[in-house]
């Protein structure tokens, strides 16, 4: 029985052995790899656990007894000084603790202290300096050999040739991390697209291609940078007794030292940091899988040493993964207010970024077919933070040939009309109007939602109910509704039948251009309503305006003035108006509500952060808008001012203080809407 156990585990190991060795090769040699770092982890900490259960079936040859893999033959092989160990992986806040209490074990004591800094997810190279002058760049490769990419280094403006320094050390080795900022991700991929290449999965397998290419001319293209996070060797320097002043030494050279670093007394410390760092993860420019956390004195580093792979002063606090594989059971469609049919995944479910994911946006066809996204293939899946699940890419090599190319229905599934894609647009559409029951929900939807008529409890779950029971078939059924026609239902009492009551009445006295926005006119959203109500307050003046006449207003042009009179000229929606003016919703703006200065803010961008007490986020950014100016959500050079409320965002007020953008309250915001620009500081 003890000998088929034993049989047992020995033949999970050397499969583990040889699935690992696998996703090494493609990770590292190839950068192509096929399955998330969080699947290839999981693997590599179950082989771990089995060898420590099991000793004596550990060979020299297991993944585990070294650092990574080999390095690719593109270039000349570079042994390094000093090997580069990988990082022990935790993922909890008792791992943490585990791990401090075992150095405290060692060293007889807490640490002084711990040196925190984000873990940037690019490309780890070796920097080397002698007499100051930049002589070799490496990829780290096995954590003995690497690669020489040092012509390739080169052409990254963020590494200084010489150090800033009329004393520069006899020899300095830097290790740092090559990564490619999001905003550049985006273009090369653009860029990619346009020339019919190949797309990059994520910007770290992007880096990675930038900075291997044989010719440096190609990585010179590429928008790379650099964080530069420990020295390795330092001779003929001055001494340097913590981590966070070798790190400030580096920084004075001209070397790129992340700005997010901190160093911090103690583990609560250590977990304000993680807390803050994975909160704003993608507020930054760049990718990072989670916080590198080290004992910040050097002396402390050297008496815990190392274990056969890793560093026992440090570790990565890994957050939770947004990319995993899983299989693409099923394309399907649905139909939006537009009547635009939207495909979308059907996945096996997989728990990515925080929450089990089982179907994920495809766009259109074309972006199906650019992706060549097959029904059966093993694809790579993102969500990052709150953002909508995507299908990034399929994995080619994981196919056997069942896989099946998907085609755009012809006719709808909700109503069986026509599907039909218009010459020259991307996306096709349902023709069967709002007797499509997909379509009609979702325009009752956006109708009641924020970004229309704001009512309070109009959720999908209330209007399949209304839509089922017949209550409603168009927008203007919602303000005829009766409280009686609601109670008894199942979760609706007199309390909530009451709110949803004061909500559509409240809903009738919505600004027009709210209105207008809420109506789903193709083309006119918040921005272009109001430029409408600006010239027309009223809809009978609007619906009686000739598509020249709309068309030469400034912010319009032909396109949407097409679309906008062909909504008015349609009876359908003729007879809807009059069904709302029937139910009491107003059509017409009061005099003055509209006269707004067009201009007062012109050439103004405004960023808000924290809350306003008189304001909404949407309200303040409207008001803005309404007198001519922009409101962005990031803080940059183009930016005039920045409103600080009540417990605003730190990463803008910092970036604020970086550029010297002024920063004004509330109270100043409100003068800014009534007087203008003069009374901002400066």
């Amino acid at each position: 029985m003890m000998a088929a156990m034993s049989d047992d585990v020995a033949a999970r190991i050397d499969e583990l052995r040889r699935e690992i060795r696998y996703h090494a090769y493609r990770y590292y040699v190839l950068d192509d790899p096929v399955i998330s770092d969080a699947e290839y982890d999981a693997l590599v900490h179950e082989l771990e656990r089995l060898e420590a259960a099991h000793p004596e079936l550990v060979t020299p040859d297991s993944p585990t007894q070294r650092v990574g893999a080999p390095p690719s033959d593109q270039f000349r092989p570079v042994r390094h000084r000093r090997p580069l160990f990988s990082l022990d992986d935790i993922s909890t806040f008792e791992e943490l603790r585990a791990w401090e209490e075992r150095i405290t074990r060692i060293l007889g004591r807490v640490p002084d202290a711990y040196a925190c800094e984000p873990k940037i997810d690019g490309l780890a190279v070796v920097l080397t300096y002698e007499h100051g002058v930049f002589t070799l760049g490496a990829t780290r490769g096995d954590g003995t050999v690497g690669e020489d990419i040092t012509a390739n280094l080169r052409t990254i403006k963020a590494i200084p040739l010489r150090l800033l320094t009329d004393e520069p050390p006899r020899l300095l080795e830097v290790r740092a991390e090559v990564y490619m900022p999001l905003a550049a991700f985006e273009e090369l991929n653009r860029r990619q697209e346009e020339a019919g290449e190949r797309l990059f999965v994520n910007p770290r397998n992007a880096a990675a291609g930038s900075v291997r290419q044989k010719d440096p001319t190609v990585t010179a293209t590429r928008d790379l940078n650099i964080w530069c996070y420990q020295v390795g060797i330092l001779e003929g320097g001055p001494e340097l007794p913590t981590h966070s002043e070798a790190m400030e030494y580096i920084k004075r050279l001209g070397l790129r030292v992340n700005p997010e670093n901190r160093v911090v007394d103690d583990l609560d410390g250590v977990k304000a940091y993680l807390t803050e760092a994975e909160k704003r993860r993608h507020e930054r420019d760049y990718q990072t899988d989670g916080v590198v956390v080290k004992v910040d004195s050097l002396a402390d580093q050297a008496t815990l040493g190392f274990t056969a792979r890793a560093p026992r002063w440090a570790v990565a606090y890994k957050f939770p993964p947004e990319e995993a594989t899983t299989r693409l059971l099923d394309i399907k469609v649905n139909v939006g207010r537009t009547g635009a049919v939207t495909p979308y995944a059907v996945l096996e479910p997989v728990f990515v970024g925080g929450a089990n994911i089982s179907s994920a946006t495809l766009h259109n066809e074309d972006e199906i077919r650019r992706k060549d996204l097959r029904i059966g293939d093993v694809v790579v899946v993102r969500r990052a933070g709150d953002v909508i699940p995507e299908v990034v890419a399929p994995v080619p090599s994981a196919r056997t040939g069942e896989e099946r190319i998907w085609h755009m229905p012809t006719t709808c599934p909700f109503c069986g009309s026509p599907i039909v894609r218009p010459d020259g647009e991307k996306v096709a559409r349902c023709t069967g109007g709002y007797s499509c029951p997909s379509r009609l929900r979702e325009w009752l939807f956006y109708f009641a939602s924020r970004a229309g008529m704001d009512i309070d409890g109009m959720g999908y779950k209330t209007i399949d109910l209304l839509i089922r029971e017949g209550l409603i078939r168009d927008p203007a059924d919602i303000f005829f509704l009766r409280p009686e026609q609601l109670l008894g239902y199942e979760g609706w009492g007199e309390v909530s039948v009451g709110n949803l009551m004061r909500a559509i009445e409240a809903a009738k006295d919505r600004p027009v251009a709210q209105l207008l926005t809420a109506l789903g006119i193709r083309h006119v959203g918040d921005s272009v309503a109001r430029l409408l109500t600006r010239r027309y307050r009223s809809i009978d003046s609007l619906r009686a305006a000739p598509e020249e006449e709309l068309a030469a207003i400034d912010g319009i042009g032909p396109v949407i003035a097409r679309s906008i009179r062909e909504w008015f000229d349609d009876p359908e929606n003729q007879a809807l108006l009059d069904k709302l003016a029937e139910a009491g919703v107003r059509l017409e703006d009061p005099v003055g509500e509209t006269d707004v200065p067009a201009d007062l803010l012109d050439g103004v961008t405004v960023v808000i952060t924290g809350t306003l007490e008189g304001f909404t986020r949407e309200e303040a950014e409207e008001a803005v808008v309404e007198r001519g100016g922009r409101a962005t959500g990031s803080v940059s050079k183009r930016t005039t001012a920045l409103v600080v409320g009540e417990n605003p965002g730190a990463s803008k007020v910092r970036k604020a203080e970086e550029l010297g953008i002024p920063m004004i309250d509330e109270g100043t915001f409100v003068r800014l809407l009534d007087e203008g620009p003069s009374v901002l500081p400066g």
